[in-house]
């Protein structure tokens, strides 16, 4: 069982001895004037709005090209601590891959009991139109992030898994290049495993994963809902930064169930779609008819055999909140190993005698939408007034199958500049998985901060902001 809301753990190693790969920053912080990180800071701010480095919240309404706020102080992890959590993400992926397989062919999870059938195939995320469908190397979760918080020096969960469109990933390659060019110095002093490569080896599983009438060398396309997606930002850079052409929908156009795109010099066949639309969208033939995001007959295209689309429709049945609990059991079913990385204990509403343990407890965990995302339609019950709490009671006794719960955990704290000095913040840690004909972990990933006091949500959407993670590759020289 992880702590649950209490006294968190300092990656630091404080109050006590500061741990070997934090000696340095922590050096460092005592010894940098605050004006000078508050100059930085500032530097930090202009760089990524020169950039155009913005993260749209629609429910906002005043900036709808808002800069994410950026941390300063680096998040750091050893090499050990790493080398485990890449052992458990290889292995959850894998399973996580395995099982979507299964869903759509012969469902022998299912036969076998390990979960409850109506969850998956009565689930928002299951795509019947996906069933009997291959797929290039058996590969439907080709990108994932997964969120892991830390409790303890070695206690590491997994919080949630990101297998539909999931994002972030140019924020952690934009950190990065801040950091090198704010404090070249201080990163010189850390042998610091490089991020910079993840673009490359997204390209090159996105390239793996072309049809197999695919001759010559796969063209890929990156097709985007528009600049009006709150990650727009992401989806030009990745473009940019893999050197493939960013489309929209009417950029597309099928024929005979083959893809092609639009060009100033006539149509050009397309083997390979990342996708970050959401799969309703994807085909208004297929999928929802009023949609104007998506190519008519591109399903039809793609289980044709004459586009791969990554990640795969209906990837997302393998991240529903209410299908999140039964992973470790995935993982013993299809790989026959014991989970490397645990799930935090989840009550499933729907569930009789859980749902009575959850609105016993409401002032203690945290429910959440079993198909939310970014934060929205959360409690987080220690810090919710008592209206609150009654009103998610009510949602709760009407719609149980909807909500799962879990213990308020204590997060781990990271030193964070903030307008008071350096003080401890919650972080999370998304780390990117590419699934093709192999599997592949850039070092590092995404670290989430919570960036008012004692608050738990880290969510971008939720006003947290992110930091650069370094991952050492040795100790530094103190």
């Amino acid at each position: 069982m992880p702590a649950v809301y209490a006294d968190a753990f300092d990656e630091t190693g404080l109050p006590g001895p500061c741990l070997p790969h934090y000696a340095l920053i922590r050096r460092w912080l005592d010894e940098t004037p605050r004006d000078f990180l508050l100059h930085k800071r500032r530097e930090a701010e202009l760089l990524f709005r020169r950039a155009g480095i913005t993260f749209s919240v629609y429910s906002e309404g005043s900036d709808p090209e808002r800069l994410i706020p950026f941390d300063i102080v680096p998040r750091i992890l050893c090499a050990e601590e790493w080398a485990r959590l890449v052992r458990g993400l290889v292995q959850r992926v894998k399973a996580l891959n395995a099982f979507v397989a299964d869903v759509y062919h012969e469902r022998e999870i299912l036969a076998a009991g390990k979960l409850p059938a109506e969850l998956v195939l009565l689930n928002d995320g299951f795509c019947a139109e996906m069933q009997d469908l291959d797929v290039a190397a058996s590969a439907y979760v080709h990108v994932a992030g997964i969120d892991l918080v830390r409790v303890g020096p070695n206690d590491f969960y997994v919080l949630e898994d990101n297998c539909r469109t999931p994002s972030g990933v140019s924020y952690m390659l934009e950190n990065r290049e801040a950091m090198m060019r704010l404090f070249p110095n201080l990163c010189a002093k850390h042998r610091i495993a490089p991020v910079s490569h993840y673009p490359e080896e997204l390209h090159g599983t996105l390239q793996a994963v072309a049809p197999p009438g695919c001759t010559g060398e796969p063209v890929i396309v990156l097709l985007t809902p528009g600049a009006g997606n709150s990650a727009y930002y992401e989806h030009s850079f990745l473009a940019d930064e893999m050197g493939v052409e960013l489309v929209e929908g009417a950029d597309l156009v099928v024929d005979d169930n083959l893809v092609f795109m639009r060009t100033t010099e006539g149509l050009r066949r397309v083997d390979v779609i990342y996708r970050r639309i959401d799969d309703p969208y994807l085909d208004p033939l297929t999928f929802r008819p009023d949609s104007l995001l998506g190519t008519p007959g591109l399903f039809n295209a793609y289980r044709a055999g004459n586009v791969t689309l990554a990640n795969a429709p209906g990837a997302g049945i393998a991240d529903d909140k209410a299908i999140y609990p039964y992973v470790p059991e995935m993982i013993r079913f299809y790989l026959g190993e014991e989970p490397i990385l645990a799930n935090v204990p989840t009550y499933r509403c729907g569930d009789p005698r859980h749902l009575a343990y959850v609105l016993d407890h409401l002032s203690e965990l945290v429910v959440k939408e079993a198909r939310g995302s970014g934060g929205y339609g959360m409690l987080v019950g220690p810090h919710a007034a008592a209206a609150e709490r009654a009103c998610f009671r009510a949602k709760l006794v009407a719609r149980p199958e909807n909500y799962i719960a879990q213990p308020t955990l204590a997060l781990s704290t990271c030193p964070t500049f903030v307008e008071n000095g350096i003080a401890p913040r919650h972080v999370d840690l998304r780390p990117f998985v590419l699934s093709g004909r192999e599997v592949r972990i850039v070092p590092g990933g995404l670290t989430r901060v919570a960036l008012k006091s004692g608050s738990l949500v880290v969510n971008s959407s939720q006003g947290g902001g992110t930091k650069d993670t370094w991952v050492l590759e040795r100790l530094p020289e103190t």
